[in-house]
């Protein structure tokens, strides 16, 4: 039986659940400490998906979290095995990392894991691997057992897909002492679901459940990802979660779509604005732009309104933009010459979404009625890019019907297109809260999960060292 032997300063009762896990499993080898990592979850307050075009974003970590046990061993096989409904096991040869004693390219690792279908969770554990091979050089010459477990729900927009990767990646540097920076190692996780995964999320997911502090929210301007703190939330409010019971995805179509319109109408803008670009690859190119630094989000809506606004197409055909703008700056999504997109409307939301972030970061200390507004508008923002679905609009008009109650906003999170809504509310609003959901459960059959409470960042976490009872006794 493995027992904590080095622990934090966090008396977390979900630590405990973890290594009971562990010792029912009874997977690892007794003679080897086993590093235990945890990152929770996170709430997207406001930012979402503007994150991809430089915006600030304010994220809160959330009590659910991920866990990920990792033992270094001598059997030249990196073994995954997950704890779900049911237990399933992933194994790897270390020669798999490499081609020609060279790191595998990601495309290649990415290719080497639709080949073997082995399921998508796969490719975010494993994936740390490859990562860290061809970015940083790393060569594994030991292998290693990993275990996850998550109490994150999936598919509910609250990053259970970066609290994986970032429990994971923190997990195998702790275990290979690979010491990076916790920004850069931020970075890596979105790479491995950026070129491993395939999925075009931004990396305020990565940040927000590394960095995150519990009761707080993280301030971060994506670009690419600068901590600007943390936000002590007011002793007068609280954050809710409720999930709308629809599945989300990042890697779905539609938030693919905005994405790449968001890009599409930067690229137009940058050419309006007489900025050299030049072409760096098929459907990508490169813009000289020292106003706004490459983001769209530094685009003023003064400046949006006074000199863009009125020359900006509503939408474009693929086919016409490559032909007239060669491409966009994005380097994970790709223009289809055969479909139309959206521009106007994804480009709008990006400019004006970081301006509701920074309005909202002020009137949260105390005017919370117009926060609240801020984040209604945001909600409205997203239904227009089409990244709304019937049953989060429907939560987000409870909400409205129920400002007398303390409930003050609310808004589709994350990727949208599903998922959970936040809610800013007073503190103690939890019969509120409570009432609504019924009311939802009343209407739909299904009763909505709540999120509530914060808890420590995988950063701030740092790690637990588990050792067998029986090898304590025998080194004692």
């Amino acid at each position: 039986m493995f027992t904590i032997v080095e622990n934090n300063s966090f008396a977390l009762r979900d630590v405990d659940w973890f290594v009971e896990q562990l010792n029912a499993l009874s997977s690892f080898d007794p003679g080897r400490d086993v590093i235990v990592t945890r990152a929770p979850g996170r709430l997207d307050v406001i930012g979402g998906i503007a994150d991809y075009s430089g915006s600030l974003v304010l994220e809160m970590p959330i009590a659910e979290a991920t866990f990920a046990a990792i033992q270094r061993n001598s059997s030249g096989t990196i073994e995954i095995t997950t704890i779900e409904e049911q237990i399933s096991t992933f194994e790897m040869p270390l020669e798999d990392l490499r081609f020609d004693d060279e790191p595998l390219d990601l495309a290649s690792a990415k290719n080497y894991f639709a080949k073997r279908n082995d399921g998508d969770w796969v490719r975010y554990v494993a994936g740390v691997f490859f990562v860290l091979g061809k970015q940083l050089g790393v060569r594994f010459t030991e292998g290693a057992k990993i275990v996850v477990a998550s109490r994150v729900p999936i598919g509910k927009g609250v990053s259970s897909s970066a609290a994986l990767e970032v429990s994971v990646m923190q997990a195998v540097c702790f275990a290979h002492e690979i010491d990076i920076a916790p920004r850069d190692l931020a970075l890596l996780c979105q790479t491995v679901e950026n070129h491993i995964v395939g999925a075009a999320c931004g990396v305020m997911d990565q940040i927000s459940t590394h960095r995150g502090e519990p009761g707080k929210l993280t301030a971060i301007v994506c670009q690419p990802a600068e901590i600007r703190g943390s936000i002590d939330i007011p002793d007068g409010i609280e954050f809710w979660g409720i999930d709308s019971g629809v599945r989300h995805a990042v890697s779905g179509s539609d938030y693919s779509s905005v994405r790449i319109g968001a890009f599409m109408g930067y690229r137009i803008i940058a050419e309006l604005a007489g900025l050299d670009a030049r072409q760096v690859g098929e459907g990508n190119v490169e813009i000289d732009d020292e106003r706004w630094n490459g983001y769209l989000a530094n685009v003023s809506p003064e400046e949006y309104e006074k000199e863009f606004r009125d020359k900006l197409p509503d939408s474009m055909d693929g086919q016409e933009f490559l032909s007239l703008y060669l491409g966009t700056t994005d380097t994970v999504t790709s223009v289809d010459a055969d479909k139309t997109y959206a521009i106007k409307t994804p480009t709008e939301h990006a400019i004006y979404e970081n301006w509701r972030v920074h309005r909202f970061a002020e009137l949260m200390m105390n005017q919370f009625d117009k926060a609240g507004e801020l984040m209604f508008a945001s909600h409205e923002s997203y239904k227009a890019c089409g990244l709304t679905e019937s049953r989060t609009d429907r939560i987000v008009d409870l909400v409205k019907s129920r400002r007398d109650k303390g409930l003050f906003g609310a808004r589709i999170t994350g990727g949208g297109s599903g998922g959970t809504v936040g809610v800013l509310a007073r503190r103690g609003s939890r019969d509120a809260i409570e009432e609504l959901a019924a009311q939802l459960e009343k209407e739909t059959g299904e009763k909505p999960y709540i999120f509530h409470g914060s808890s420590p960042g995988c950063s701030l976490f740092g790690s637990v060292r588990l050792r067998s009872q029986k090898e304590g006794i025998r080194n004692a």
